[in-house]
């Protein structure tokens, strides 16, 4: 029992150091992504607006 419990704890903490560790990595992978998002939401949006306002009136 005491095997399965070193075990556990064992693979517990390098988790958590694995984590604080990698933690610069996760957040500029995030900001990464973010970036990404909104230039895409930035392109689509500007690509309607010019869509919206090059459209004949159709009253």
């Amino acid at each position: 029992m005491d095997f399965l419990a070193t075990l556990i704890l064992g693979n517990v903490v390098q988790t958590a150091s694995l984590l604080m560790e990698s933690r610069q990595v996760i957040g500029l992978v995030a900001a990464f992504l973010a970036a990404v998002l909104a230039a895409q939401l930035g392109w689509h949006g500007t690509d309607r607006l010019i869509a919206w306002r090059s459209r004949p009136d159709q009253d």
